[in-house]
């Protein structure tokens, strides 16, 4: 009995892609550690305040009105110095933000460590809350009376 020649494209169907091995898997740690690196020195180094090679806020630039993230990088680049309350001032939402992203790292970390299975599932009800609280500090800091919280 004569079998018809398989294509390619019923070959494809059958074998599933290859996503990434092990191997692959270990160098990217290191790598986000090394950019993580890289940007912090960056920011260290070179005030955004007075270095023009960072990117400008196309919303500002459009609007006028400061979005959630207008002032981060020159708050990071307070908070390398250790000025927290210069950071506060040029952007709180994020200052506030990292002890809770770092908290999130350490327990992926310590689970990897443990030799657990790391599942990163962001729910909904999470994202959301992130979003209203970004769009509530976004709408007080263009608020005269909450000029404050401007950059």
């Amino acid at each position: 009995m004569n079998r018809p020649a398989q294509s390619d494209s019923d070959l494809a169907l059958r074998v599933p892609p290859r996503i990434s091995t092990a191997r692959e898997k270990k160098f990217i740690l290191p790598a986000a550690i090394a950019a993580l690196a890289t940007c912090a020195a960056i920011l260290f180094f070179f005030d955004p305040a007075t270095h023009g090679f960072y990117p400008v806020c196309v919303f500002h630039a459009a609007t006028g009105l400061n979005c959630p993230g207008c002032g981060a990088s020159r708050a990071m680049h307070q908070l390398l110095h250790g000025h927290v309350l210069a950071a506060l001032r040029l952007n709180a939402l994020l200052v506030v933000s990292l002890p809770l992203l770092a908290g999130l790292a350490l327990r992926l970390a310590v689970l990897r460590a443990r030799g657990h299975a790391i599942h990163f599932v962001l729910r909904p009800a999470w994202l959301w809350v992130f979003f209203g609280v970004a769009a509530v500090f976004s709408l007080l800091r263009n608020l005269p009376a909450f000029a404050w919280l401007a950059p």
